[in-house]
């Protein structure tokens, strides 16, 4: 591996680490944030609250991905997300002093959304880019982003104890740093962009979708994509209220982004390790083992009967998460051609944020409904179950991986 891909690999990876912290720094605050908006207090509101953003994310990662391949380049894009997401989130703070509702703040987390996207995806994406192994490429990815979530979540948890809307100011700040980070990276976008061949900018456009969408095997990691951050939205925001709630726990905001840090810094730490031992023994016992063992942990989250064994509990979903997502990122690597590696990669953010969607809506409308105990076995049940059901798939597009041999998926990591 050649320094200059140490340093961009660095450079990229502080890129996604911002972009993290800004997003998660609001999540333990969101409570006392909503009502500050004038929303109604209730895990409902909240709810919404998240959504708005995501429902965001889903529409316009794909736009933001496949628009970089057609042009050949990432970085002014990424520049122009982050700016512009920073710019939202000072619109956000304003809000309240303009007389407006809380109607008026999901709109503007509607365009927040839109914007930050871009800079998420395509920071991974120009990860994607790199040589050295793609499992070390998005183990890097992987732990900028459990390192901006853990920042975040215990950051964003004491400064929303002294006023609901520090979050939001951080935010803005560490967005708009991201976006001046993100003007010194080389754009090493792969392969020459189809409108700089002199295709038509809407047929490259079609062109570079249909390549992604169409790759064999591709919906495998999509769909554990899905599923694994559908876990990481209930926790974002049925866990916050969980270990907040006073008929549980009782933390404080603090508390509980410091809970959420207790998953967030062993996902972050364990990513590249993970990765690189992807690359060695294939993408299949790290994505199908690891899977299982996240869903069964996070049911033991929701039964623990006292705070210290669930805290416990919340290292091992971390330690788990780290042995499966960097794989799961690398095997959109392994299967698609480096041409369409922007629209996959918006396509797997697609689903991710469905996932997170889902996981809003599970753990705001089924906790309502049925109480936490339930929603934590529902959510932990769709990861088990998600996992089983595509073994073989795993496996098919993995051909010939032994249990602990460098074949298969590992092999072409290492050769694009």
């Amino acid at each position: 591996m050649s320094d200059d891909n140490r340093g961009e690999r660095r450079l990229l990876g502080a890129v996604v680490l911002a972009v993290l912290v800004s997003q998660v720094l609001l999540y333990p605050g969101v409570p006392g944030l909503v009502v500050a908006l004038g929303a109604p207090g209730g895990i409902d509101a909240g709810m919404w609250f998240l959504v708005a953003e995501f429902g965001a994310f889903v529409s316009f990662a794909v736009v933001w991905g496949a628009a970089s391949d057609v042009l050949g380049r990432r970085v002014p894009l990424i520049v122009a997300g982050a700016l512009g997401g920073a710019a939202s989130y000072v619109a956000l703070a304003a809000v309240p002093g303009l007389g407006l509702g809380f109607r008026a703040a999901l709109a503007v987390r509607v365009v927040g959304g839109a914007l930050t996207i871009g800079a998420f995806s395509l920071a991974v994406t120009s990860l994607m880019d790199l040589g050295g192994g793609n499992g070390r490429n998005m183990g890097t990815a992987g732990t900028a982003i459990g390192l901006g979530a853990a920042v975040g979540s215990v950051v964003g948890g004491a400064l929303a104890d002294l006023d609901p809307f520090y979050p939001v100011y951080a935010g803005a700040a560490v967005l708009a740093g991201a976006g001046l980070l993100a003007a010194t990276v080389d754009d090493r976008a792969v392969g020459v962009g189809l409108a700089d061949r002199g295709d038509d900018g809407g047929a490259g456009f079609r062109d570079v979708l249909s390549r992604a969408r169409t790759t064999p095997g591709l919906l495998v990691p999509l769909a554990f994509g899905f599923v694994d951050r559908l876990t990481a939205g209930f926790f974002a925001l049925a866990g916050v209220y969980y270990f907040q709630d006073p008929a549980t726990f009782g933390l404080s905001a603090g508390g509980a982004g410091a809970t959420l840090a207790l998953f967030f810094v062993p996902f972050a730490l364990l990513q590249s390790p993970f990765g690189s031992l992807s690359d060695r023994v294939g993408r299949f016992l790290p994505v199908v083992v690891g899977s299982i063992a996240y869903g069964v942990v996070t049911v033991g989250v929701g039964v623990a009967p006292i705070y210290p064994l669930a805290a416990g509990l919340m290292v091992l979903v971390g330690v788990c998460g780290a042995l499966m997502a960097p794989a799961t990122m690398a095997l959109v690597t392994d299967l698609v051609e480096p041409e369409a590696r922007g629209a996959a990669m918006g396509l797997f953010n697609v689903f991710g944020s469905l996932g997170f969607l889902a996981g809003f809506l599970v753990g705001g409308s089924a906790t309502e409904a049925l109480g936490y105990t339930p929603a934590f076995l529902a959510v932990g049940g769709v990861e088990l179950a998600i996992a089983l059901a595509l073994f073989p798939a795993v496996r098919e597009i993995a051909p010939g991986e032994g249990l602990l041999g460098l074949r298969g998926g590992a092999e072409r990591s290492t050769s694009k």
